[in-house]
């Protein structure tokens, strides 16, 4: 066990980049190196990740741990990944805002907002060269991008109906050969067990009568399930909830929360966290936004393990049924266009001052461009991009350009 807590350790400490970095460090460690789990077995367990709500690297990793030492295994592995990265972005919220209005820590955000643009950019390019491979895929990225940038529409309708369109013109038949699905004896157990585990606390505050807290875990549970495709896919989604719903966080905020995201291992749906943090402290002070994160953090990953330990044992069926992998598929493509409606919409509010709004469009003021954060992005491009530094050292030299270009 120790070795296994090793493995999963070294995973959980150095999954920076997002999840395509993290799905690679896994191979590396699990299959190129352990030997643990065959190029099979992870490309059908990643398959099955995609398809489930939730941040698929840690899905992933709990699912390794399942396979490989049960239950106990898919617990550890998944607080693993997920632990190191809630504890920084822990301590960075409640640096952020003790310190986060100092002229020089605005500065060096500006840096770390524009590495952001350039991270968007590249999970953009990975995205799209796996997902569109023909006209129906990018006729579908190009609907979900212009359904989102200028009509607003809400995410999940736009997921759900990607899905359907993949499963509806799907060229292939199930075969009926195969056995029908039925549910291992312990699936009403395992949904009983984590269902109960995720819904407690919403009970709980519930009965407290806590309108905030209530709204916390309300949302929160709700994008644990409706998270296909990843964080990046939701995020638009998220900031437009958050900031303009709720009002618990501004723009700038939700970008700096972003960038702060980047900054540590984990999941990038560790964003939550610091929302929650932010949110909270606004509210009531450090109790407060400490509440918020422990509860914002349970409704967000308990479903991640209740999705894996229900959905594992059916994972070799999942191949054999075309038309639910065509329906995977067209939600791929359509994340690629929520992507990019995220790039541009990051774009925007760090490139220019002011940023104002046509119906759901938004429509910056020219006259407000930051020629700071221009060439700030400019150098992150060619750091992330070109030279294809790690995204620690390139937010590091961004972050000092930032400041240089302060003091000047």
């Amino acid at each position: 066990m120790s070795t296994f807590v090793r493995a999963f350790g070294r995973v959980g400490l150095l999954s920076f980049g997002g999840p395509a970095a993290q799905i690679a460090l896994m191979h590396e460690e699990l299959v190129d190196r352990r030997k643990w789990l065959t190029e099979q077995e992870f490309l059908r367990a990643l398959s099955l990740c995609m398809l489930l709500p939730g941040p698929e690297a840690m899905q992933l990793a709990t699912y390794a741990g399942w396979r490989l030492r049960g239950t106990t295994g898919g617990l550890i592995a998944g607080l693993l990944f997920v632990i190191p990265g809630a504890m920084l972005i822990a301590l960075l919220a409640w640096g952020y805002v003790v310190f986060g209005q100092l002229s020089w820590v605005q500065a060096a955000f500006l840096g770390v907002k524009a590495a952001v643009i350039s991270v968007v950019l590249q999970a953009l390019y990975r995205m799209s060269q796996k997902a569109l491979k023909g006209r129906a895929d990018y006729a579908l990225a190009a609907g979900a991008f212009i359904a989102l940038f200028a009509f607003g529409l809400p995410f999940p309708i736009i997921i759900a109906a990607a899905g359907a369109w993949g499963y509806l013109t799907s060229k292939t038949e199930n075969s009926p050969s195969l056995p029908s699905v039925t549910a291992p004896p312990r699936s009403l157990h395992t949904l009983l067990l984590w269902g109960s585990l995720w819904l407690a606390p919403v009970a709980l505050v519930w009965a407290l009568d806590h309108a905030f807290l209530m709204q916390i875990a309300l949302f929160f549970s709700k994008l644990a399930v409706v998270t296909f495709g990843g964080a990046y896919a939701v995020l638009a989604y998220m900031s437009q909830t958050v900031v303009q719903d709720f009002g618990w966080i501004t723009t700038g905020e939700m970008i700096d929360a972003l960038g702060l995201a980047e900054t540590t291992p984990g999941p990038l749906i560790l964003v939550t966290e610091f929302v929650a943090f932010l949110a909270g402290y606004a509210q009531g002070g450090l109790v407060m936004a400490l509440c918020a994160t422990v509860l914002a953090l349970w409704v967000t990953f308990t479903p991640c393990f209740l999705w894996i330990f229900l959905a594992g044992p059916f994972i070799d069926r999942l191949e054999s049924r075309p038309r639910l992998s065509a329906a995977l598929k067209g939600i791929t493509a359509a994340v690629v266009g929520v992507i990019l409606n995220l790039s541009v919409w990051f774009l925007i509010h760090v490139l220019f001052a002011d940023v104002g709004a046509w119906g759901a469009l938004p429509v910056p003021d020219l006259g407000t461009l930051n020629w700071n954060a221009v060439m700030l992005s400019v150098l992150a491009a060619y750091l992330l991009l070109r030279l294809k530094l790690p995204l620690p050292l390139v937010l590091a030299y961004t972050a000092g350009a930032a400041l240089a270009l302060n003091a000047l």
